[in-house]
């Protein structure tokens, strides 16, 4: 019986014969087996892509979500063979991987295709199984394969309108449309013939394909077929969802409302994810000058208020926080932007929204360095490859600017409005400034004190605890607060009145480990480690004593050491805390501002120059990079109130003159009239008079610069600096003052020597930090004149030269008769290595250089030759040099010192 029972096994097995009990036999096996449990690992891969799967919801949401290609790791690996390159495409989902062996494995073992003909109908199904597994791990062309293997060999297959579903979603995965859009608009005119989620997908499918041709209106209709038809709430909840997306971006807003509505109708029917951002969708389309605000707020506290809601806290925060961004209630704004932010979100643009609002708002408030900062944090969380992040770099890099003259406008402009002011009202204003001043102090003294109290709890708990001792022992309340009281009368033995830094330091004594931790018996962690401790001791030291100077008899100030009497120096340290503290701490002192006060005229002068150059630059800036005319126009106005130098009054007018063409075409006329009367013959008259002027005139920046540059070039040093330095006054503002003022340096570099051209590199870096001109003044500041400095008399020689010098007029007799015999001594010389050349030294002073001597000896020969001989008697001075001793007088200007080494 036992052998009858195993032969019929043997024979069922077999998948040559094509029989009754071999057909019946792989067909269960396959599907109760082999597919089983393939397609619960197909299910099981299904959801949990769903789930890991990072919906951008600032942009449309694909139709099907899939694993995306990891890119980069493509870029970063080398190219391999055609196996080792799909091997890396393929994705680490396991259950996919688990779904197509399961697959392979009902084809090879359960496959009975006998005379052409297959006799396991379960066959369509596994090449269906091994076709979706393919497809999910990015296997496009295997995948189509196998759903094309079931429509050509299985096309009476209950699969086959599913199979051809697939089909098109492998297309369109290749970006075959065209051929998807056909195939599919084909299929659904069988709508009778199709199973409703068959139908569903289909719609679904060709929605994608629509929306990637660019057909959104197309989009919509095919996709409502796909939320009626599905079965699966979550699938009906997206599609609804993109819906609303195709809506917005066909400018249809209520249509759009109505399709968010109805996602957020279906409550838990939908994934919170789609109801939180249809919300959210909704908020973006309230009409916030006419909407009924109340209601809106309403809808938003019951969000926050939901328990349901707290992994989208982030969403619910970001969008009250551009409620009150639109109202103009910045401080709200910001604290609901920060609430969003302490919710860590995953959404990297939400961080990067939050930053760049938060941001957006300091800016328009004028707090240029807070904005800066949170222009650095938006930056961060932006892809460096957007258009938006170009942009913000770009504005964050033009806020460095800001940021400086603002500071310097504010500074200079507060010192300047002080020093006009009488004493008695330095007096006043300082006064009401110190009371602000105790105030802060005061929050600040409580905040530490607060903090070192914490910290000494918490302390002396964690060395109960290390002892075995209760937390509850005595040594803190349950609120961690309290001491016990033997403890408070022998600090208040020890201390009296005394600070509470002080009495930590009396109680914490004891050597630390290696972990910067106190090692002792009774105490809590060394004074000095805990930052909280100190912080506060330094501000009660500060308030009480100001800042004194480590020395003897601190306690005490000059002037009082030299009226005391000895008797009265060994006063207690209770008596010197009780006296006044403004005695003590000069900060609470009108007098130790106001004697900090410049009074020199010259330094004034200074100030205000300094201030109307910043108010200048702010305008330019605020005009050209930001696009803030107003502001522009603010700073400019204010600049003109303050009297500025002659060279900021036009270019301030000109620009003003423009700005007011944009927002107040009235007061532009003001401007444009006050040119061309007073400065009737000026090039901005000339550019008001005839705007094609600027593109034609030879005078216009561009043209002068390259004029100039090209003299530069040709060596004319002398003659092209004053034209450098007047052009840098025609042109204050302009975008080439930048080059000018670059060039200017170049040139100073040539007649004052390395320490000039430094401090005017500076000027060029500092001035214009954002030009190419400034960024490179900066990299020459770092690189080129270091090397410069280090360079000195007395490197290894390698040729000699003999220079005379002379002073700065090419019609001196003198020097030419001294060039004509140089001339005639290198003639009889024979010697054609020797050359002579007339070098610029300094702007009044030039050197006859003899050039080309190989050894210092030959260059006394060459001298004593020039001196004695008759045919030359020469009466000029001749100094020898080595061409690296005379390369650093060429750069540092310090023949003096080569004349006093020598």
């Amino acid at each position: 019986m036992l052998l009858t029972g195993t032969f019929a096994f043997l024979i069922a097995c077999s998948t040559k014969k094509d029989s009754f009990v071999n057909r019946n036999y792989h067909a269960v096996t396959t599907e109760y087996n082999v597919l089983y449990n393939g397609n619960i690992a197909l299910v099981n891969g299904v959801e949990e892509l769903k789930t890991t799967y990072s919906d951008n919801f600032w942009e449309l949401l694909p139709v099907e979500r899939m694993q995306p290609v990891a890119q980069q790791q493509e870029e970063q690996k080398p190219a391999a063979g055609k196996a080792g390159a799909e091997k890396e495409e393929k994705q680490s989902n396991p259950n996919f991987d688990r779904a197509e062996e399961k697959a392979t494995k009902a084809i090879q073992k359960h496959s009975m295709y006998i005379g052409g003909t297959e006799r396991n109908p379960q066959m369509d199904e596994a090449h269906l199984l091994l076709g979706k597994a393919r497809y999910y791990e990015n296997r496009f062309i295997p995948a189509l394969e196998a759903f094309n293997y079931i429509l050509y060999k299985y096309p009476s297959s209950d699969k086959i309108f599913e199979a051809k579903v697939w089909r098109e979603k492998t297309n369109l995965r290749l970006e075959n449309e065209a051929i998807a859009i056909k195939n599919l608009k084909k299929l659904l005119d069988e709508k009778e013939k199709i199973e409703p989620q068959i139908f569903a997908d289909a719609n679904a499918m060709l929605a994608q394909a629509y929306i990637a041709t660019g057909s959104k209106d197309s989009a919509v209709v095919v996709l409502k077929n796909a939320a009626e038809f599905t079965k699966q709430r979550e699938e009906e909840a997206r599609y609804h969802f993109i819906l609303g997306q195709l809506y917005e971006s066909l400018e249809y807003p209520d249509s759009a409302y109505a399709e968010f509505q109805t996602v957020i109708d279906m409550k838990r029917k939908s994934p919170r994810m789609y109801t939180i951002q249809a919300h959210a969708r909704q908020a973006a389309q309230f009409d916030y000058k006419n909407g009924d605000t109340l209601v809106f707020m309403e809808k938003y506290r019951k969000l926050l208020k939901d328990r349901e809601n707290r992994p989208y806290l982030d969403v619910i925060n970001h969008q009250v926080g551009l409620f009150y961004d639109k109202q103009d209630l910045d401080d709200k704004a910001v604290e609901y932007y920060n609430k969003s932010l302490r919710q860590n979100p995953k959404d990297k643009y939400l961080a990067a929204s939050n930053h760049r609002n938060i941001a957006e708002i300091y800016f328009e408030n004028a707090k240029y360095p807070t904005a800066g900062k949170y222009y650095d944090s938006t930056l961060v969380f932006l892809n460096q490859r957007t258009r938006e992040y170009r942009a913000i770099k770009k504005k964050r890099d033009n806020l460095d600017d800001v940021i400086k003259y603002e500071g310097i406008a504010q500074t200079n402009d507060s010192i300047l409005n002080l020093a006009a002011m009488t004493d008695d009202q330095r007096i006043a204003y300082f006064k009401e400034y110190i009371v602000k001043l105790k105030e802060a102090d005061e929050k600040e003294k409580e905040r530490l004190e607060r903090e070192a109290q914490i910290a000494e709890n918490m302390s002396r708990g964690q060395n109960a605890q290390s002892m075995g001792m209760p937390m509850n022992n005595g040594l803190t309340t349950m609120g961690g607060t309290t001491n016990t009281a033997a403890d408070k009368n022998k600090f208040n033995g020890q201390q009296g009145n005394s600070s509470m830094s002080q009495k930590v330091a009396a109680k914490t004594k004891g050597n630390s480990n290696a972990s910067g931790q106190t090692q002792q018996s009774g105490g809590g962690t060394f004074y000095f480690y805990n930052n909280s401790i100190v912080s506060y001791g330094k501000l009660e030291f500060q308030r009480k004593w100001g800042g004194r100077k480590l020395a003897d008899n601190w306690r005490w100030s000059a002037e009082q050491r030299g009226s005391r009497s000895e008797e009265e120096e060994t006063v207690n340290d209770s008596t010197a805390v009780a006296s006044n503290e403004d005695e003590f701490n000069p900060r609470y002192s009108p007098e130790f501002y106001i004697g900090q006060l410049p009074t020199s005229q010259v330094v004034l002068d200074s100030l205000a120059k300094e201030r109307n150059f910043a108010y200048y630059q702010l305008g330019t800036i605020y005009k050209e990079k930001f696009k803030e005319y107003q502001r522009a126009a603010d700073k400019l106005e204010k600049l003109l109130t303050n009297r500025p130098e002659e060279r900021l009054i036009l270019p301030s007018k000109y620009n003003l003159y423009k700005i007011y063409q944009i927002i107040n075409p009235e007061r532009a006329e003001l401007y444009k009239n006050q040119i061309l009367n007073e400065y009737p013959d000026s090039r901005y008259a000339e550019i008001i008079r005839n705007p094609g002027a600027e593109q034609n005139n030879n005078q216009s920046p561009e043209a002068v610069y390259a004029n100039l540059f090209k003299q530069y070039e040709d060596g004319k040093l002398r003659e092209v600096y004053p034209l450098v330095e007047e052009a840098i006054d025609t042109y204050t503002g302009e975008e080439t003052a930048s080059k000018f003022e670059l060039l200017k340096a170049n040139i100073v570099a040539r007649l004052k020597g390395l320490e000039e051209y430094k401090n005017a590199l500076n000027y060029v870096a500092l001035n214009y930090p954002n030009s190419e001109e400034g960024k490179s003044a900066e990299a020459m500041l770092k690189t080129n004149i270091p090397t410069l400095e280090k360079i000195d008399f007395g490197r290894p020689a390698v040729s000699w030269k003999i220079i005379f010098k002379f002073d700065n007029n090419q019609d001196d007799p003198k020097a030419k008769e001294l060039n004509d015999k140089l001339k005639k001594f290198i003639e009889e010389s024979y010697n054609r290595s020797l050359t002579i050349s007339r070098d610029v030294y300094t702007m009044n002073e030039d050197f006859i250089v003899m050039h080309g001597l190989n050894s210092k000896e030959a260059a006394v020969d060459a001298v004593s030759i020039l001196k004695d001989y008759k045919e030359y008697k020469i009466t000029q001075t001749p100094y020898i040099i080595s061409s690296e001793d005379y390369k650093v007088i060429q750069i540092k200007k310090n023949f003096t010192q080569f004349l006093a080494i020598e």
